[in-house]
């Protein structure tokens, strides 16, 4: 096999699904499982960006594998119950789920968090993963076992000052994995979390590459680059698949050694709309 070949197949008969998957990270982790022959749904709340997904995702199709969209918010529970039928329809079972969606917001000391942000951003990682476990757990042990991923990040564990209610989340996504594999494992549904660090999606292309923020980034990261959204596919096509039958209740980073130092420093970021006094903990001025 030539150097930097990746084995193909694997998942044929099998049935996925992949909330975020109509960008970054979640198109490309459902593009694997389907290129390795899982029939894959991908949901989110734009059609047109799913759809679009799913055009670039049928290129690169094989071994039998499929996909299929479908809208909804994954923080509205009878969006997602709708979302897990539709996800049944190619085989009648479902076998994977890559809780992927997600995102950040409300960036700033604790001391000037706006309440209902932090709330929200909470129900966008941690409540949707929970809805997610929620209604495909029981379709996965009626298919006699399953793998799910939740998607964490480098900042659930890793330090990262300013970053609100996004760490906080992502850490309670963690926990959630570890109880729900000690939970379900005797029924033979996996449960792990996946720690991006910084992958070059559309979000973080907001970071401009001349900026200390971008710098802080790569100076922390021992390979000294920024990883791919196929970097993370290739780890969740792994975790879905058979060959990591034994591995359920871990976090596993994808960050290119970032983990081994500091978090990133978004102070230059928000310090000219915040002023340094109030990152410094003083109060607002009024």
């Amino acid at each position: 096999m030539a150097k930097g070949t990746i084995p193909s197949g694997g998942l044929e008969g099998m049935a996925v699904l992949v909330t975020g998957g109509g960008t970054g990270i979640g198109t490309a982790c459902a593009a694997r499982c389907a290129a390795d022959g899982a029939a894959v749904t991908i949901c989110g709340r734009r059609e047109d960006v799913l759809a679009e997904a799913a055009k670039k995702i049928e290129q690169g199709l094989g071994h039998g594998g499929s996909i299929q969209y479908a809208t909804g918010d994954v923080t509205d529970e009878d969006d997602v119950k709708r979302v897990v039928e539709k996800a049944l329809e190619p085989t009648g079972a479902l076998d994977g789920c890559v809780a992927n969606a997600g995102g950040g917001g409300g960036m700033g000391p604790y001391h000037v968090q706006d309440t209902n942000e932090f709330i929200r951003v909470l129900h966008l990682n941690a409540l949707s993963t929970m809805l997610c476990v929620k209604h495909t757990v029981n379709h996965m042990i009626d298919a006699g076992g399953g793998s799910f991923i939740g998607m964490s990040s480098i900042a659930g564990h890793l330090t990262h000052p300013y970053f609100g209610a996004y760490g906080v989340a992502k850490a309670g996504i963690e926990m959630m994995m570890k109880n729900a594999a000690d939970e379900f494992g005797a029924r033979g549904v996996r449960f792990n979390a996946i720690r991006p660090g910084f992958i070059a999606t559309e979000i973080m292309e907001g970071i401009p590459r001349d900026s200390e923020v971008y710098d802080s980034y790569i100076r922390n990261t021992p390979m000294k680059d920024v990883g791919l959204p196929e970097d993370v596919g290739n780890l969740a096509r792994f975790l879905i698949g058979p060959e990591s039958r034994w591995i359920t209740g871990t976090a596993i980073n994808v960050d290119g050694g970032h983990a081994l130092r500091r978090g990133p420093d978004f102070g230059p970021f928000i310090e000219p709309a915040m002023g340094a006094d109030v990152l410094a903990g003083d109060r607002p001025k009024s």
